[in-house]
């Protein structure tokens, strides 16, 4: 297993960086499971609201077994978690909202800490070759 860190010329992409950083497992099987992940790979940029795996353990039991076996519904959950462009946390401002790729719009705050629809971001402007991963504590879910 490598320890490489993160190159200073992010010669990674998204899918790779996060596969590399291994705390995201489910939402790199989630992205695989929805088809993503050639568009997480192409060009960009995209700005990645990432959840950790912990996000994803946090949801009610058999909520990712379900998401994992309705690819249209999972992709919509994954789309939701994903921006255009490359955003930096220095871009953020408090009450911002950004539409996310699904279509639908995400509320940024920066009140005691920088939150995405009330889930903090625990560790931001992880770059990469095709834009920024933000870290999460929890999976944002698009309304319905």
């Amino acid at each position: 297993m490598s320890s490489v860190a993160f190159a200073a010329g992010h010669s990674k992409d998204i899918v790779d960086t996060a596969v590399e950083a291994g705390t995201f497992t489910t939402l790199v099987a989630a992205v695989e499971a929805a088809g993503l992940v050639e568009t997480l790979k192409s060009e960009g940029p995209f700005t990645v609201f990432a959840p950790t795996d912990e996000a994803f353990a946090a949801l009610p039991a058999g909520t990712v077994e379900g998401l994992l076996a309705d690819p249209e519904a999972l992709a919509a959950i994954l789309t939701y978690h994903v921006v255009a462009g490359k955003v930096m946390s220095t871009d953020l401002s408090d009450g911002m909202t950004a539409t996310t790729v699904n279509g639908a719009d995400i509320t940024i705050g920066t009140t005691n800490g920088v939150t995405v629809n009330g889930a903090n971001v625990v560790t931001a402007d992880i770059e990469a070759s095709n834009g920024v991963i933000h870290v999460i504590d929890a999976v944002i879910l698009p309304p319905m």
